[in-house]
């Protein structure tokens, strides 16, 4: 396997799916999150702040990445099992840190306490789950005889090209078995198969890139992790990765519509960021305290309004 390719910087906006998804559920809310040095009404540190809110299901989520990375990690300077009672103190001090540093939507919006013990023991039951899984005993097998040649969420964001335009695919977990590369995304939340299929296959693209591989060769996989552990296989094709190349073409393009300089990735003014049309993507949105779209009628008789 070939180094991880490096590029330049530039200040041209690069795709990824959590990117256009964002453009196409709100464009108000993709440009606070994206240009907020931009807004003219609003301070940056405020724009910063609501930004960096979390979530509960977030956070449990942004937990379990990290404990999963450190004990594939930690494989690479010890194949000796693992000891679940050293494993669950380093999952709660890990979680009540996490907790304690972050400031949550729930609680900032609604005045939830958040306990500690509630998300520990659903970071603690979906890590188990892979632990326990099939999937993980295999990789134990079989993967562990290249262990020097493991991917395990690289530093940077996976920046990659796709048709020549600038695109972010970071895997969580990357790894050869005999001829094929393996792809691993762990998921905690709920299945999105056309979302998440999507996804693996910008992965899928980003590991041909940069390893200049068949897509044949290349196995992606989705593991949910909870409420229990269930995988999805992503087919690869050429016909496949071209039709994610074209779509990716497009959405950037889409994208492009709204700057007033695409090279350096210059956007046009707040108000042609069009509210969001679903009252209940406003009532969870992070920006909903200084967003107009989000205070009509205070989420009663929410009528459709322009942008602002």
């Amino acid at each position: 396997m070939n180094e991880i390719k490096r590029f330049d910087y530039t200040d041209i906006l690069g795709w990824s799916i959590s990117r256009y998804d964002k453009f196409l559920n709100c464009k108000r809310q993709y440009f606070y999150d994206y240009y907020a040095k931009y807004d003219k009404d609003v301070p940056i540190e405020k724009l910063q702040f609501l930004k960096n809110l979390t979530s509960k299901a977030l956070e449990t989520g942004n937990i379990v990445h990290d404990i999963i990375r450190d004990i594939l990690t930690r494989y690479k300077k010890s194949t000796k099992p693992i000891n679940k009672d050293k494993l669950f103190k380093y999952v709660f001090d890990m979680t009540e840190r996490y907790c304690s540093s972050k400031t949550f939507f729930e609680h900032y919006y609604n005045g939830e306490i958040i306990y500690v013990d509630e998300i520990y023991t659903k970071v603690k039951n979906t890590v188990l789950n892979l632990l326990k899984s099939q999937r993980f005993s295999w990789i134990e097998k079989n993967a562990i005889k290249q262990l020097d040649k493991w991917i395990i969420e690289p530093d940077g964001f996976g920046e990659t090209r796709i048709n020549n335009f600038k695109a972010f695919c970071k895997v969580d977990f990357l790894f050869p078995v005999e001829d094929k590369i393996y792809i691993l995304d762990w998921k905690t939340g709920k299945a999105d198969e056309k979302k998440h299929s999507k996804q693996l296959l910008g992965y899928a693209l980003w590991a041909s890139c940069n390893f200049e591989t068949k897509a044949e060769n290349i196995v992606p996989i989705v593991a949910y992790l909870y409420p229990h552990y269930n995988e999805k296989n992503v087919k690869v094709s050429d016909f496949k990765m071209e039709e994610l190349a074209s779509s990716v073409e497009k959405e950037t393009k889409d994208m492009y519509e709204y700057l007033t300089d695409i090279e350096k990735n210059i956007p046009k003014d707040k108000k042609e960021f069009s509210l969001a049309r679903n009252i209940f993507h406003c009532k969870y949105c992070s920006y909903k305290e200084i967003c107009p779209g989000s205070q009509v009628n205070n989420f009663q008789n929410f009528k459709l309004i322009p942008g602002v």
